[in-house]
């Protein structure tokens, strides 16, 4: 693509190193932004410098947060002894969404993909045997998204948790197969974590 600007074209690039966006779609939004006003411009770009400046891990589960604790982490009616774990902040809002979840979480930052180089290092791992070392956990969820990466890393994650006197529980298949959670609808995502099952049970009913 030949731009007249090398600002232009750096802008450009910039936008379509993002998921899901292509360079006609990243000349779109920024084309759009040279039309609004120089404040709106400003605001946009201070958005971006504040995100990246204060926006961290929540020190407990691995949300996201302004600040040492997340907001859920915050709430003193939650339940301490009961843990969802998944793979980023957008299952955590889809979760949230059903209202049928009351514990904490815990954010592994990905799931093991050999293909990607991922493996259980470069994942939010030892943190949560941390958690349960502590012995305050009593319950442990695997809500990770029915996929092969998904699987293998619940998988990995039973096998480390079963050191543990732990329940460990995973979501009922009201989800299907290859859903992502932050897809699946509300009722049956709510459904999935009321009626979730034990882990062994789930592997040997596959």
């Amino acid at each position: 693509m030949n731009l007249p600007s090398k600002h232009l074209e750096e802008l450009v690039e910039h936008f379509s190193s993002l998921p899901g966006i292509g360079k006609k779609t990243a000349l779109r939004l920024v084309l759009n932004l040279m039309k609004r006003d120089s404040d709106d411009v400003k605001s946009f770009a201070n958005s971006l410098d504040l995100l990246h400046e204060n926006i961290a891990s929540c020190t407990n589960c691995g949300n996201l947060t302004d600040k040492e604790l997340c907001q859920i982490c915050l709430q003193p009616n939650r339940l301490n002894d009961l843990v969802c774990v998944v793979e980023d902040i957008r299952d955590i809002m889809a979760i949230e969404a059903t209202q049928q979840f009351s514990g904490h979480y815990h954010v592994l930052g990905g799931v093991i993909s050999p293909m990607d180089g991922i493996g259980p290092a470069d994942l939010n791992i030892e943190h949560l045997i941390e958690r349960l070392v502590k012995g305050s956990i009593s319950e442990v969820i695997l809500a990770l998204n029915s996929s092969m990466e998904g699987d293998t890393t619940n998988f990995y994650l039973f096998r480390k948790l079963s050191q543990f006197p732990v329940k460990v529980t995973t979501l009922s298949r009201g989800v299907a197969v290859g859903t992502e959670l932050q897809y699946a609808d509300e009722i049956t995502l709510g459904r999935s974590i009321v009626n979730r099952m034990p882990f062994d049970f789930n592997l040997v009913k596959k």
